[in-house]
């Protein structure tokens, strides 16, 4: 009897530890598993691209200002204008602070989006707004950059749309992340959060 006490015991213990070293092997093939930033985020990057006056412009531009990002295009039915009206509305919100900001709206559409369609679009949000575009290959590396989904669907009679990411982007005076938002955010709460980023 006590023979298969003992023998009991010891495939209870090998059971056991099968099923730790199963468990083991299981997370080195799922890698370190979940991982929480507590620093910057990996948003943004350099970029040169052409300002709706058809002049080259780079990111160490706008370095000692903050910039608010939007990525669209000028052909977007609602939630391009819907964004970027948010946007001119904070900026006059923020008064005397809006000097030190720069609202930047870079085109996922280059092949319509010229300099001269981005400045006739731009009047009507405000003359403090930059917009830029580039070739094909420049803005999908700056839309690498921060993270921004793209996706072109065609239309009839050769038209089509872009779908894309709707953030709006805080960038530092140095050019880190700062924080991000989308349109529901509104303009009150938008001007707020950027004073208190500002701080």
């Amino acid at each position: 009897m006590r023979r298969w006490a003992l023998l009991l015991t010891a495939i209870v213990v090998a059971g056991t530890l099968a099923a730790v070293l199963w468990h083991l092997g299981d997370q080195s093939q799922q890698g370190p598993g979940p991982v929480t930033s507590s620093g910057e985020a990996a948003v943004g990057g350099p970029f040169v691209l052409t300002d709706q006056y058809g002049r080259t412009r780079t990111d160490t531009e706008f370095s000692g200002h903050f910039m608010l990002i939007y990525f669209g295009y000028t052909n977007c039915p609602d939630v391009c204008p819907t964004t970027l009206s948010v946007i001119a509305d904070a900026m006059d919100k923020l008064k005397g602070a809006a000097q030190q900001i720069t609202p930047v709206f870079i085109t996922v559409d280059p092949a319509r989006d010229t300099p001269a369609v981005l400045k006739d679009y731009l009047a009507a949000f405000g003359p403090e707004f930059v917009g830029l575009t580039g070739t094909q290959a420049q803005i999908e590396q700056v839309a690498k950059e921060y993270k921004v989904y793209t996706r072109s669907h065609s239309g009839a009679g050769g038209t089509y749309t872009v779908d894309h990411s709707n953030v709006i982007y805080l960038i530092g005076p140095g050019g880190k992340f700062v924080a991000d938002y989308d349109e529901t955010v509104g303009p009150e709460k938008l001007a707020a959060d950027i004073l208190k980023q500002m701080d």
